[in-house]
């Protein structure tokens, strides 16, 4: 009896890419892995490797390629320039062979949030993959230990202290979707508006907007805090858009509510998310790094940077600034007047 070729395991994609994903943060990453997996498999198979389970074969290479990726990753992200954040996954719905019903869903999703893989940057690589392996796909102790190469009591030990950690700043969600839901359409439809007092009603009292630009789009380094400072901001923000003739399109963002931004030729400006509990958003997440947005179709060159790193002003500049006239080093000063509002 041969073994079936790897491309009859095609029906396990979607959990590799789950598991990449959540490891790396990257939809590009992960669909990188998933190859290299796949191709792993290939090979074992041609050289007559018996695999019992190709589920648990598969899940353990793209695991090991995930921890891999991210060892090498680490300096990069350290030199990553303002605020980094997850590549958004843009979906409708999950897939049906990663949640199979509403309640395991919802879990999902949470564990897709970009406030949930931001947390997770914290984990050293072994320690997010025996946390995501036990506690968002369920895997036993046994086959952690198998797929990561650590001991069981070790798996345990790492557990108990990615636990730990994570817990101290897991994120809230609503927990209707219906109320979730509903706020996020007052929220873009106050935005939209120009609703000031609106905004400001849906708004946490200590709600933060955090851009990642990456360096080449324009977006603010700094994270901006506080509900009337951020609902200046988004105003401003939209009023730009329509100037722009951007518009945006909701979405379900890494399982939270959000849009994607498109300029006025069809193309990726940025991506929205929002943090949604207790009838308010806690926090908006803003993707417009192009890099970053070019799994999702074109990319817009509307909102990227000058190629010189210029000081943040409105660009493109409202007037031109005139030359300065030169002067000879033995030119005397001009006389002072007083009360002349010029000198």
């Amino acid at each position: 009896m041969t073994t079936p070729p790897a491309t009859d395991y095609t029906e396990f994609r979607p959990l590799m890419f789950s598991i990449a994903y959540r490891m790396t943060g990257s939809v590009s990453d992960a669909e990188d892995i998933v190859q290299e997996a796949f191709l792993r498999l290939t090979r074992a198979l041609r050289e007559g490797v018996g695999i019992t389970s190709p589920k648990a074969y598969l899940a353990t290479v793209t695991t090991r390629l995930a921890i891999s990726h991210l060892r090498s990753a680490r300096v990069r992200r350290e030199a990553y320039v303002g605020a980094w954040l997850p590549e958004p996954l843009v979906t409708d719905e999950l897939a049906p062979a990663t949640a199979p019903d509403p309640a395991e869903r919802a879990e999902m999703s949470d564990s897709l949030s970009m406030a949930f893989l931001i947390l997770l940057e914290s984990l050293t690589p072994t320690e997010r993959a025996v946390f995501l392996l036990r506690e968002v796909f369920g895997y036993d102790y046994a086959e952690i230990a198998e797929i990561t190469g650590k001991s069981e009591p070790n798996c345990r030990q790492i557990f108990a202290r990615a636990r730990h950690h994570v817990d101290e700043g897991k994120p809230r969600f609503e927990a209707s979707r219906e109320q979730r839901d509903e706020v996020a359409r007052r929220f873009f439809d106050a935005a939209s508006g120009g609703d000031l007092n609106g905004l400001l009603e849906l708004l946490a009292p200590d709600v933060v907007v955090i851009g990642d630009g990456g360096g080449k789009a324009l977006a603010s380094r700094e994270p901006t805090y506080g509900a009337l400072r951020v609902a200046r901001f988004l105003l401003g923000l939209f009023r730009r858009a329509a100037r722009d003739g951007t518009y945006a399109a909701p979405a379900l963002v890494n399982g939270q509510p959000g849009a994607v931004a498109y300029d006025a030729q069809g193309r990726v400006a940025s991506v929205f998310a929002l943090d949604i509990a207790d009838g308010q958003v806690q926090a908006i997440r803003s993707v417009v790094n192009p890099d970053k947005l070019q799994h999702l179709g074109p990319t817009s060159d509307l909102y990227l940077r000058p190629k010189r790193d210029l000081p943040w002003r409105s660009w493109p500049p409202t007037s031109p600034r005139r030359p300065r006239p030169a002067r000879s080093s033995r030119a005397s000063p001009p006389p002072r007047t007083r009360g002349c509002a010029s000198c």
